[in-house]
């Protein structure tokens, strides 16, 4: 209702009711009713805080850097490098843009838990394993990247982990030093399988140029017993899938079984006469087919 007073218009406020109505009892069916969508309301909220609580949970989850702990935009070299150890990507090279990645990987604590893993599952496999007992069960040890680390000569400014062109020359001036480490997660398989009776045998596609510092090489670094060491010849011909494949199969036609056969590439794992079991660790460095 208005009023007017002079030029200026008012709106009289209503009249409060001091009246107060009676409380309304409900019956029992209709308390029950109520309760019983009180109790629905409140598990559908309960639901949808659970479901967004989890869903943050996981998306906090999310990998956000590398294995060497720096931001990866878009993690493609974390995914370039899964390609890799599963051989969906072949004749690759190690891409520019990711060698402080990989340099990262290989240098740090990622790189020896990956090969550690590797190695524990390749000695529970060899401790369950019932040889021959005639002598003749051997197990195959690929040496670079495998039983033996060329990580000094990689770590280079002038080779950057493989993103620049492999030059034979440099590295052969560093397999003639005799310095390469092993691989530690190798080297306990490598005394694993010399206790339980299973002869080593190496196998690698070097030249046999380098056989007398190779075997130096491997005394230094823990390797001291093994069946045969097998370098390739100067008149070995055929890429390292043929050339190991080959020499794979002399074994077994000079009636020894292949128990394992750990390597870095692809090449040492495929083929014939591979063996029992096969176990790869990881190498994102170079590739050979």
């Amino acid at each position: 209702m208005k009023g007017n007073l002079g030029s200026v218009t008012l709106f009289k406020r209503p009249k409060m009711h001091t009246n107060v109505p009676a409380l309304v009892t409900l019956s029992p069916q209709a308390q029950e009713m109520g309760l019983a969508i009180f109790l629905i309301l409140a598990t559908l909220i309960s639901t949808s805080h659970a479901e967004s609580d989890a869903f943050n949970a996981i998306h906090l989850l999310r990998p956000r850097s590398g294995s060497g702990g720096h931001r990866v935009k878009g993690l493609d070299c974390l995914s370039w490098r899964l390609a890799v150890e599963t051989n969906n990507l072949q004749h690759w090279s190690l891409p520019e843009s990711c060698e402080n990645y990989v340099g990262s990987y290989m240098l740090g604590e990622q790189y020896r838990h990956d090969c550690d893993v590797v190695a524990d599952a390749a000695i529970e496999y060899a401790k369950s394993f019932k040889l021959g007992g005639d002598g003749k069960d051997v197990w195959v040890f690929d040496i670079d990247e495998t039983s033996l680390s060329n990580l000094p000569y990689y770590a280079r400014s002038d080779v950057q982990f493989g993103a620049l062109p492999y030059n034979a020359t440099k590295f052969n001036e560093w397999v003639e030093e005799g310095k390469a480490p092993a691989v530690p997660a190798v080297r306990r398989l490598y005394k694993l399988v010399l206790s339980l009776g299973i002869k080593p045998v190496f196998l690698t596609g070097g030249s046999d140029t380098f056989k007398r510092i190779r075997t130096a090489n491997l005394y230094a670094a823990g390797y001291h017993s093994w069946l045969k060491l097998i370098f390739k010849g100067e008149a070995e011909e055929g890429a390292a899938l043929v050339y190991k494949s080959k020499k794979r199969r002399e074994l077994r036609d000079e009636g020894y079984r292949i128990v394992g056969n750990i390597g870095d590439q692809w090449s040492d794992l495929l083929g014939g006469n591979a063996g029992n079991r096969t176990f790869k660790v990881p190498d994102p460095m170079y590739y050979l087919g």
